[in-house]
């Protein structure tokens, strides 16, 4: 890393390296990373480092965008914490930001500020805070949507941060629903405008597409920690309420139809597995 003590009056905004989630600006925190700390995540190499995101713009670190069908893009910064997909969705009266990406540059800024108005800001789960005071602050105080059951997890706080517990509309067509599981608060977002309008489901972590078409369901997915059977179902129970036929995570992978059914299927199979049905196959 570069040597920041050379300008002391500078104020710098704080990262944990290892995940990308800021801390409040001003001294290098101290400590570990509580995010990382726990036993979903982990410490890289076992050794706590922050850096700032001063540091990481001026190392020329850039976000990119990818359009993934009209009126959403992912936003990735390849080699800042653990690389998520963010996913910003457009509406006829502004964005939405689901997941943050680690990074801020003025070219992010500027590609969803042509997009229209920056309407709220939502982590499906602490790994994706990012630096979402950052945004916030980026676009007049954007509200940052907070799961209370997770908000523990912040560690930068301000104004901004509306907690909630009830599913509601954020933006037009757009619903938030918190199902657990990965983390208490761990929420997904429906799209009913998504696949030309037969919805789509923003789900984070908390339901993951895998190599065979289908989907799974952890506690960890770096460390492999299970759920149990009674928690995948009742996730793919409130998924079952819901309207949507394409599935986006936030690491790039998608179930491009079927997703629905493909939830549905998927729980039943991880809770006959988890349940010891199939013992007698191993």
């Amino acid at each position: 890393m570069t040597d920041q003590s050379t300008d002391s009056t500078k104020i710098l905004h704080w990262q944990c390296a290892g995940c990308a989630v800021e801390y409040p600006p001003g001294p290098q925190p101290t400590g570990l990373c509580p995010i990382c700390a726990d036993e979903r995540q982990y410490i890289p190499g076992g050794v706590q480092r922050w850096v700032s995101t001063e540091e990481l713009v001026a190392s020329g670190l850039q976000v990119e965008f990818t359009h993934l069908e009209p009126g959403l893009t992912a936003l990735t910064c390849d080699g800042v914490g653990i690389g998520q997909s963010a996913l910003l969705i457009e509406t006829a009266n502004g964005c939405l930001l689901f997941d943050v990406p680690g990074l801020i540059t003025e070219a992010a800024v500027q590609y969803i500020r042509a997009r229209g108005p920056l309407l709220g800001i939502v982590a499906s789960h602490p790994h994706m805070y990012g630096v979402q005071q950052q945004y916030s602050q980026a676009f007049d105080d954007a509200p940052i949507y907070v799961a209370s059951k997770d908000a523990e997890w912040v560690q930068y706080s301000s104004e901004a941060i509306r907690l909630w517990d009830e599913p509601f509309e954020v933006a037009t067509g757009i619903w938030l629903h918190q199902v657990g599981g990965h983390f208490m608060g761990s929420t997904v977002a429906v799209w009913s405008a998504g696949a030309e309008g037969r919805g789509v489901l923003l789900a984070g972590d908390a339901i993951f597409p895998v190599a065979d078409g289908n989907v799974t369901f952890l506690r960890s997915y770096p460390n492999r920690i299970p759920l149990s059977a009674a928690v995948v179902r009742r996730i793919a129970a409130q998924a079952g309420a819901l309207e949507f036929d394409r599935l986006y995570n936030n690491f790039s992978g998608t179930v491009p139809s079927d997703a629905h059914q493909i939830v549905q299927y998927s729980a039943e199979r991880y809770a006959r597995w988890v349940s010891g049905e199939y013992d007698a196959l191993t």
